[in-house]
């Protein structure tokens, strides 16, 4: 695989860089910027806007919806020139665009993708995940929240359960919901997808204070809640199917953004040693960013293939899972290095050394990616027993109904 542009992808990139030196800026979050949640959630709607009017959103999705009907090497370009800014693209905007419109124009209806593909594009909707549950991380197919059908003959369905970790559910528009409408099947057979109107009667989400103050996890709750048979997507049963489309695209979306080693070795480069030099004639230094650079360039390459496989209406499957772990661990590795760098500061930071409180914010938030979109050991099992081939883990709950569990 070439993995330089062609005349046409340069001509792309160019036309990217140039749009977004004059778009970006005015988005950018500067260092260190403290905003509250609703601050950030309206400049994560502000640049989804930006990024609609100029033509430059949901760019892989056909134009009839809204999208720019390009492909996912064009997809990737954007990115990687996007992610030279500092742009509000947290999981307010990407559980949307990578997430939520994934699933829907893969297992929805007509009806479901006018709805919502350009509304969300635009910023007009915004989306949070109600997957995980008390009981069902890891293990998400272990979920206990339940849809049965109402008894009016009105086609709906009525849902009560309780979903944790819900990453901005208190201030988002929709949520993609998985439950459980069939008890008697198997555990991963008995599954349906659906959205819900986060504003629907019976909903109560909780935000959870994290360990760096902020608190953009929630839980929810869902009781009695009503929603029409128009909101699943995909047939009854097909839910598993669908939770897979929406983790494919959470892993492969993994460290799309921006370069976590780049800015390192400027800042290793400009610190000096107390010698007389820089953190740079470090040996040991040179070698962990020699390192970190090196799987950060292959992962991206082999990111760009996934998204090549899926641009051909290919199916990575387990494969995409090879990214998000190699991304999560590099991540909270890299950002180990670049406490040790600060020094002491790195443990107690000035109130002015915005860079270090930085830096210590993504140390924190980087233990979250170790688990969020699959933990580690779940990752490792898929990717031996569908990619490398190896023996399955004993499941002691294969083909036993779900009710049957205890």
């Amino acid at each position: 695989m070439d993995f330089n542009d062609s005349a046409t992808e340069a001509a792309f990139r160019s036309a990217a860089r140039s749009w977004l030196a004059e778009h970006a800026p005015a988005h950018e979050i500067g260092a260190g910027s403290k905003m509250t949640d609703i601050e950030e959630a309206d400049r994560g709607r502000a640049w989804m806007r930006e990024l609609f009017t100029g033509g430059w959103s949901g760019l892989t999705f056909p134009k009839a919806l809204g999208g720019g009907g390009l492909t996912g090497s064009e997809a990737v370009i954007f990115s990687e020139e996007e992610g030279r800014y500092h742009l509000p693209k947290g999981p307010f905007t990407s559980i949307g665009t990578g997430m939520a419109l994934p699933v829907i124009a893969k297992h929805g209806n007509d009806a479901q993708r006018a709805q919502f593909i350009e509304a969300t594009l635009n910023g007009d909707i915004t989306w949070c995940q109600l997957f995980s549950e008390p009981a069902a991380g890891s293990d998400l197919a272990a979920l206990r929240t339940k849809a049965v059908r109402a008894d009016d003959g009105s086609g709906d369905w009525i849902i009560n359960g309780q979903k944790l970790w819900s990453s901005w559910a208190h201030l988002t528009d929709w949520g993609i919901l998985i439950v459980r409408t069939d008890p008697s099947l198997p555990k991963h057979k008995g599954l349906t997808f659906f959205v819900v109107d986060m504003k629907s009667p019976g909903i109560e989400t909780r935000p959870i204070r994290q360990i760096s103050g902020a608190s953009e996890f929630n839980e929810t709750f869902l009781t009695d809640v009503r929603i029409p048979g128009t909101n699943r997507i995909g047939a009854e049963g097909e839910g598993w199917a669908c939770c897979m489309t929406v983790l494919m695209g959470e892993r492969l979306g993994s460290g799309a953004h921006r370069s976590g080693v780049e800015p390192l070795l400027d800042y290793a480069a400009a610190t000096p040693d107390g010698r007389g030099g820089t953190m740079m004639d470090d040996r040991s230094i040179r070698q962990q960013l020699a390192e970190a650079l090196a799987e950060e360039q292959g992962e991206r390459f082999f990111q760009a293939r996934l998204r090549t496989m899926v641009s051909k209406g290919e199916n990575p499957g387990a494969l995409a899972g090879m990214v998000k772990l190699a991304y999560a661990a590099r991540y909270q590795k890299t950002n180990g290095l670049a406490l040790e760098l600060r020094g002491l500061a790195g443990i107690a930071a000035e109130p002015e050394d915005t860079q270090t409180s930085d830096v210590q914010y993504d140390y924190i938030y980087s233990t979250v990616m170790r688990i969020a979109g699959g933990a580690d050991e779940v990752l490792r099992n898929q990717i031996a027993e569908r990619v490398l081939g190896m023996p399955g883990e004993v499941r002691m709950d294969k083909n036993v109904p779900f009710e049957d569990l205890k």
